[in-house]
């Protein structure tokens, strides 16, 4: 009876020490999750977080005559969208899809950081380091 019992609580530890993950909720970044805003916890670091209501406006403005990078036609497809990524290096494929951002919209933002441009790219507005293309900052619409 002893052993029986011994055995029932070790496999119970057993379950409850392993089987720990599988029941987790899952709140990380998998995949596919939450790809423009991997740190949001600390999003004082975004560029644009500061600028979205100019950004807004210019674009509802404008929403009639959008130029290319911002076009509906100009949106990515999925699998060219999961590698815009903040803090990511932009793949070949998304260099050759980058549009200047339109002068009215880049004199209603500050001047960007020092090595960095602001850029269209498939219906965001990226801000791009110009010698690594990194991705600095993205907002969506």
């Amino acid at each position: 009876m002893k052993l029986s019992t011994y055995f029932y609580a070790g496999l119970f530890g057993l379950v409850l020490f392993v089987g720990n993950p599988v029941f987790a909720q899952g709140n990380g970044h998998g995949k596919g999750h939450d790809k423009h805003h991997e740190d949001d916890d600390d999003r004082d670091d975004h560029y644009y977080k500061h600028h979205e209501k100019e950004i807004r406006n210019w674009y509802s403005e404008n929403e009639d005559h959008l130029p290319p990078g911002l076009a509906k036609k100009d949106h990515l497809p999925p699998g060219l969208e999961k590698q815009l990524i903040r803090k990511g290096t932009l793949p070949p494929g998304l260099q050759k899809k980058v549009y200047p951002c339109p002068v009215e919209l880049e004199r209603q933002l500050p001047p960007p950081p020092p090595e960095t441009r602001h850029v269209l790219v498939g219906g965001n507005i990226v801000l791009l380091n110009r010698n690594t293309n990194v991705v600095v900052d993205i907002f969506s619409f």
